[in-house]
């Protein structure tokens, strides 16, 4: 059994995965995952590189024509190559995504968290999909309080990712995390459900 925990952004679920490893769960998060073969895997380097151009990576220390040891993205230049167009975007995507899969694939993890589980495609390799979600208004503030930016770039992001009712409408379970209800009871309740369904 795979199960996948989605939700936008300041939805709250990275809280909620941290309330599962609590009882022992261990989540494989997608986000980590991509920025650290991002970094090392000498593919993904590769196929950046060729690209965005010589400029997407600084070497750490060594030779920089040694194949190993750990790359810097130069996110200035992928931000611009990203703010040029869509297909851009999607390019990336298409050489970080498939390696994201593998990677946890070979994980072994039964747990996963990301935020464009549908939009990359990665549920296609879970059984359940989770959605933690939480009132609009309440998301924009948690997120300005955050990660101190301007309501105006948490909306941009916000309009970035799939509209909370429709990744609702497709998830299998949802925890409401409004700061009212119970999220405890809600994931304990949704783990029962999981594991006896699983049987």
């Amino acid at each position: 059994m795979k199960i996948g925990i989605t939700g936008g952004i300041g939805s709250g679920k990275s809280y909620v995965c941290r309330l599962l490893e609590q009882r022992g769960y261990k989540v494989y998060d997608c986000d980590s995952a991509a920025k650290r073969l991002i970094r090392t895997s000498p593919f993904i380097r590769r196929r950046l590189t060729a690209l965005i151009g010589p400029e997407t990576y600084f070497k750490e220390s060594g030779d920089s024509s040694q194949e190993s040891g750990e790359y810097i993205l130069n996110k200035k230049a992928v931000a611009e190559f990203l703010l040029k167009s869509e297909d851009n975007a999607r390019a990336i995507d298409r050489i970080v995504h498939p390696a994201v899969f593998r990677d946890f694939i070979e994980s072994g993890m039964e747990w996963m968290e990301s935020a464009i589980i549908y939009e990359s495609g990665i549920y296609r390799l879970v059984d359940r999909v989770i959605v933690v979600t939480a009132p609009k208004e309440l998301r924009i503030q948690r997120v300005i309080a955050r990660d101190e930016i301007s309501r105006e770039k948490v909306l941009e992001w916000m309009s970035r990712q799939l509209p909370q009712e429709e990744v609702r409408q497709r998830a299998d379970f949802e925890i409401v995390n409004d700061e009212q209800a119970d999220i405890n009871r809600q994931l304990d309740d949704i783990l029962g459900k999981i594991y006896n369904i699983s049987k």
